[in-house]
């Protein structure tokens, strides 16, 4: 079969077919009991692709990535704010996995920027607006090429469980 005998251009789809979980809201909650940050952490780590986890927080891999090594910073109490992270005690170690997660992952991966952030609230964007979750999003130069922005495909290079191994081994080795 010949190029023009195709109904369409070659490359002119590419199938994520593993995307359609995301998009249909697979492990969405309905209700606060079944929160999937809250019952994440009631898994073992490898299973669960948690990185690391502190007294208030804990680190994990983004199951639908912006690019390899996306991590999340979640605190282990089910709030939807920003605002509710107690001060003495959440806010601190909030702030410390952040910056630990920026550190271990620019040690595995050579990441040379970050996109750090969160979205509140369903209108801003969140995804799971019921529970406060922090995004830390290696960047590269040269990772916005041709997929994400006419393919609007994500290629990454690595298992979850592959990279979170290699970052979960950093962030104990500190």
């Amino acid at each position: 079969m010949t190029d023009e005998s195709l109904p369409y251009e070659p490359f002119d789809r590419l199938w994520t077919p593993h995307r359609m979980a995301y998009i249909k809201g697979a492990g969405r909650p309905t209700g606060d009991d079944d929160c999937p940050f809250c019952t994440i952490p009631t898994r073992p780590d490898g299973e669960a692709l948690i990185v690391a986890r502190g007294e208030h927080v804990y680190a994990v891999l983004n199951l639908f990535p912006y690019n390899a090594g996306h991590l999340m910073i979640v605190p282990f109490r089910h709030i939807a704010d920003y605002t509710e992270l107690e001060p003495c005690a959440e806010l601190p170690e909030f702030s410390d996995f952040t910056q630990h997660a920026m550190s271990v992952i620019r040690r595995v991966s050579g990441a040379q920027g970050f996109n750090v952030g969160m979205n509140q609230g369903v209108v801003a964007g969140a995804g799971i607006a019921a529970h406060l979750h922090q995004h830390v999003v290696p960047r590269w130069g040269g990772d916005t090429n041709f997929m994400p922005v006419v393919g609007l495909t994500r290629v990454l290079p690595q298992l979850l469980t592959e990279t979170r191994q290699l970052l979960a081994d950093c962030w104990a080795a500190d």
